[in-house]
């Protein structure tokens, strides 16, 4: 595997936990959770900037942000109850076509 998917890999997931626990930091009145999304943020820059060595800035910021995207909603129907209508499925199923179309072009 190439690294700057290893780094494109871990910038995704530190951006989901951090976005994830954005809501319980209330405000960034508690500490905990706070730190978590500071943390989780600059992780996801730092791995996105070593992706971007290599892998061009529109493929990896699609990447990131619709990866992201569907993976957060994911987290929020699961942990948070939220629930997801017709609309929201249609938008992130058109999020997957859009990666996959990325993809199929090469991305590079």
């Amino acid at each position: 595997m190439q690294a700057h998917w290893g780094y494109l890999g871990v910038a995704i997931v530190a951006e989901v936990i951090a976005t994830s626990a954005l809501k319980a930091t209330e405000g960034f009145s508690r500490l905990g959770p706070s730190v978590l999304v500071v943390v989780g943020y600059c992780t996801a820059f730092y791995f996105l900037s070593l992706t971007l060595r290599t892998l061009p800035l529109g493929v990896a910021y699609a990447l990131w942000s619709g990866v992201g995207i569907a993976l957060v909603t994911a987290f929020g129907w699961l942990y948070y109850r939220q629930t997801l209508d017709a609309a929201t499925l249609c938008g992130l199923g058109l999020i997957a076509a859009g990666i996959v179309l990325i993809q199929l072009r090469g991305g590079h």
